[in-house]
């Protein structure tokens, strides 16, 4: 077999296709057959094996901060300090199961490919035709194909008729393509190669025979699962949590050796010092973050599923939060994956249907136009279980009054939409597209018009048509003018030309709509002629519309700082005036990127080109994932929607992946993070601000476990430089760990939100956990509450306490500065006065418990011997309150110079507008 270099297969003629595939119109013999499938294997797709359970449940003990809580969890043991090695074991066990549960249900990624392979095809072998496995087709097989077969392998056309193919799966394309046998450019995009078919995709209407010219992985499905295959991405927070634990581990570590060195120097004992050291090691490390991430993520995730998003990586949930672009599929993302006649012409003048209202208030010209469209049609309506074709779907069992029509009908989409119009417009009954039709000549490619001789009720026998203007004016000699039928003339003909061109050039796909009275009795013959002597009765303009609600959020995505670019494999010309109508049109001036663009362009001239462009069309599978991965080289968190096969590896790519639920292909939902269970790009908006809100509480959670962390750690470092014993006991730093965070740091991943997420810019990507202004805040109130605890500690001494009423003086004093600290941590940039106290009863109820088991733990003579307490006085008690509460005028103070320096007013939020985006929050 001679492989085809020179040019691929689309741009020959099919006999030298055949000539190079050694291959004949008769097919393959048995011996040629078996051969092949020997040397090109079987037409499968291969798909990568999952990890085993066991490294899958290795991985979630892979962080530093794991590693570090495994360590202090042997160590703790070794002490026998069970209450914190519980503790951390609980912390670390509740982190693997839930992040071994998350992988192992997302490890079936690409196995949906298979199901998009034929199970068997009929092919021409040895001059006979034969029903074989899909699986045994190779590179030579004459495959055959007719409406409703799948197609199974890429194939070379070599005859065709009436060939439609719906591609969307592969192009985006909502229309079926007509396919036919002559070659074309080898730099024709895949949308526009009409003598080819790809595996997977579907026959609508026709029958062909095609020569098989690639099978398996190297086919065009095959080459988009190998895409698909590629290993996942750390998210942005995965990536940011790991560098900000490496950072606090190396601090804690680093202070407690120089403290343990200063103490040995100072003559304290080295068995004291050792226990110090890993009680302060131990209570300074925040190991309750692995379990407010995984909280804060779990939370939402449900409450983005409340709103219709299903999320199937945790880290997802943050990641939509901190997205910088999305690159949206068209088809059936924005809009509605159906054709609407949008627009009705007639001697009138235009009539836009857009507005639901209108549909059911046409003219008498109007329904004319409507009728000869539904007339001469291939629609039906759909079985009661919700047949498949273009617009149906579920609308059986439905009440057909409330119902959309479209819902209801099945078949080709332009047919569906004409369909569809006459029914909403109460044209025709939906029984009416069940009259038999005496006569009926389908569309045809070639032809570009279809005619039916149909009986009206009224007894008149009329025939009908439609089909492309410019086809169809041939056949007329009068028009439905202003004052009724009026013969056809220049002037006319001038006005329906420059209708059909304005609506052409909007975007929409038109049609023109005839019919004739045909004289009773006479004779029809078996096949329609063509027609003459028509009466052109209007245009119909149709288009994908877009979803409803799609301009408002796109409107509000660019608001909250999010670019949103098209990136669909539609033609250019539509693609820039949905674009336009979705508030994404770049003006004259940038027109949209094609995927040829793509091919011929280097790096840094598209990446300088993708600054600007905000629709991309034309684009295959291929032009799609190198988008995706220019843009996240240049640091871009990009979300990527859509929901047919040629999304998958740009779904996969993405920072984050979101697919339609409805109406996506298997493929593209194994391939997304997040899943949209309403198919609505609507649902992105919402899903954007739980995001910000899951991160919110994040940093907030973080923040309050970090300034608590830095308080014992500058404590215990700024006492050992003075004379004074400990400042605190090992068992009293360990029993800090339940008392000044316990619940309350996990309570903050309840959060709700500061109301004001969709007013701020993304978060920049190298920002941190942490922002400038959190880390501020934590040295701020971290030093604060230390030197506060120190003030106590030394002057309680001073008082002539003795030492364990000073040190339980001092650890009281610590646990009221954090139940307060824990408020101050509620909002990020309000006043913690202005948000109700009750919004977060987790919280405060948690809050609470924490003192009340302080209180308990110190006037329990049990438990006080245990730890070195002893009981405080009411007056201790007020004394601890009034100090522990100064931290938060500390951090409104702070709050507020913050918002005054941003040009704001006190108590309001503070939106991010005008600011760099690296700083996004720092006011």
């Amino acid at each position: 077999m001679h492989p085809i270099t020179e040019l691929p297969p689309h741009a020959l003629p099919s006999d030298e296709v055949l000539h190079h595939l050694e291959a004949t119109a008769d097919g393959l013999d048995s011996a040629a057959h078996a051969a092949r499938l020997e040397e090109h294997g079987r037409n499968e797709l291969e798909v990568a094996k999952p990890d085993p359970w066991w490294l899958t449940l290795l991985r979630q003990f892979a962080s530093p901060m794991i590693i570090f809580l495994l360590t202090a969890a042997v160590v703790t043991t070794l002490m026998q300090e069970w209450i914190d090695t519980g503790a951390i074991l609980l912390a670390l066990i509740l982190n693997a199961v839930i992040g071994f549960w998350q992988e192992r249900k997302a490890a079936s990624d690409v196995q949906a490919l298979r199901s998009l392979s034929s199970p068997t095809a009929r092919v021409r072998r040895e001059g006979t035709t034969q029903t074989v496995d899909a699986a045994s087709v190779v590179p030579g097989d004459v495959v055959l194909l007719e409406s409703g077969d799948r197609v199974p392998a890429d194939l070379r056309l070599l005859e065709t008729s009436g060939l439609r193919v719906d591609e969307s799966m592969l192009t985006g394309e909502v229309l079926a393509v007509d396919k036919s046998v002559d070659p074309v450019d080898a730099d024709t995009p895949m949308a526009e190669r009409h003598c080819m078919v790809y595996s997977g995709t579907l026959v609508v209407t026709g029958r062909a025979a095609g020569v098989t010219t690639a099978t398996g992985r190297h086919s065009e499905l095959g080459e988009i699962n190998e895409l698909v295959q590629t290993e996942a991405t750390q998210t942005p927070l995965q990536i940011l949590t790991h560098r900000m634990e490496k950072t606090i581990a190396v601090v804690i570590l680093g202070v407690a050796a120089v403290l343990f060195v200063i103490g040995l120097a100072s003559g304290t004992p080295a068995s004291e010092l050792f226990r110090t050291a890993v009680a302060l090691i131990v209570s300074s490390m925040p190991e309750a973050l692995p379990i407010v991430l995984t909280v804060a993520m779990g939370v939402g995730v449900s409450r983005m599923a409340a709103r219709n998003a299903v999320v199937r990586r945790l880290p997802s949930v943050e990641t939509l939060g901190s997205t910088t672009v999305i690159g949206s599929d068209k088809t059936g993302t924005l809009t509605q994956n159906r054709l609407t006649v949008e627009r009705i012409w007639s001697a009138a003048g235009f009539r836009d249907l857009t507005d639901g209202p209108d549909r059911s208030e046409l003219s008498e010209l109007e329904c004319a136009v409507a009728r000869a469209g539904a007339r001469t049609n291939e629609a039906r309506l759909a079985g009661a279980a919700g047949a498949g074709g273009a617009g149906g779907g579920d609308a059986g069992g439905r009440d057909a009054a409330q119902a959309d029509p479209a819902d209801a009908l099945q078949g080709d989409a332009v047919d569906v939409a004409m369909a569809a119009l006459a029914l909403r417009a109460g044209v025709l009954a939906p029984e009416d597209l069940e009259t038999a039709r005496e006569r009926d000549m389908p569309y045809e490619p070639h032809l570009q018009f279809s005619q039916s001789v149909v009986t009206e009720p009224d007894g008149d026998r009329v025939l009908y048509v439609k089909g492309a203007p410019e086809r169809v004016l041939r056949f007329c000699d009068r028009w439905a003018g202003p004052g009724g039928v009026e013969k056809l003339d220049q002037e006319a003909h001038e006005e329906i030309a420059a209708a059909n061109e304005q609506m052409a050039e909007d975007g929409l796909r038109v049609l023109a709509t005839a019919c004739r009275r045909i004289p009773d009795g006479a004779e029809l013959p078996e096949e329609l002629p063509e027609p003459e002597s028509l009466i052109l009765l209007g245009l119909e303009g149709m288009a994908d519309p877009p979803r409803p609600g799609v301009p408002e959020a796109v409107a509000d995505c660019q608001r909250a700082g999010i670019r949103v670019m098209m990136i669909t494999g539609d033609h250019p010309v539509t693609a820039a005036s949905i674009g336009a109508r979705l508030g994404l049109d770049s003006g004259p001036d940038t027109p949209p990127l094609t995927g040829r663009e793509v091919d011929e362009l280097d790096d840094a001239a598209l990446t300088e080109r993708l600054r600007t462009v905000s629709i991309a069309a034309r684009m295959t599978p291929q032009n799609k994932l190198r988008v995706v991965d220019l843009l996240r080289a240049q640091g871009e968190t990009v979300a990527v929607t859509g929901d047919g096969v040629n999304d998958a590896p740009a779904l996969k790519a993405a920072s984050i992946g979101v697919a339609m639920g409805r109406s996506g292909t298997d493929v593209a939902r194994e391939s997304a993070d997040v899943v949209l269970t309403d198919d609505n790009f609507v649902t992105i908006v919402d899903a954007v601000e739980q995001g910000r809100v899951t991160f919110s509480s994040i940093r907030k959670a973080s923040f309050f476990l970090l300034a608590n962390a830095t308080a014992f750690l500058v404590a215990v470092a700024a006492n050992m430089f003075t004379e004074l014993p400990l400042i605190f006991l090992p068992v009293m730093l360990l029993w800090t760990n339940i008392v000044t965070s316990g619940l309350q740091d996990v309570a903050l991943a309840f959060e709700k939100g500061e109301g004001d997420e969709l007013t701020q810019r993304p978060r920049d990507a190298s920002e941190g956990v942490l922002n400038r202004t959190m880390w501020i805040r934590t040295a701020l109130t971290g030093v604060w509450m230390a030197v506060g605890t120190l003030l106590v500690y030394r002057f309680s001494l001073a008082a002539g306490y003795e030492l364990d009423h000073a040190r339980t003086f001092a650890l009281t004093t610590m646990v009221l500065f954090n139940f307060f600290n824990v408020m101050n941590a509620r909002t990020e940039r309000r006043s913690v006065f202005g948000i109700s106290p009750f919004s977060n009863p987790l919280l405060i109820a948690s809050s609470i418990a924490a003192l009340i088991l302080h209180w308990a733990v110190m006037n329990w003579s049990v438990t006080a011997g245990i730890m070195g307490l002893s009981p405080l006085t009411l007056g201790d008690w007020a004394l601890c309150v009034v100090i522990g509460a100064t931290v938060l005028g500390v951090v409104e103070l702070e709050k507020l110079l913050r918002r005054r320096r941003a040009g704001e007013s006190a108590g309001q939020s503070s939106p991010a507008r005008g600011l760099n985006p690296a700083h996004a929050g720092d006011n």
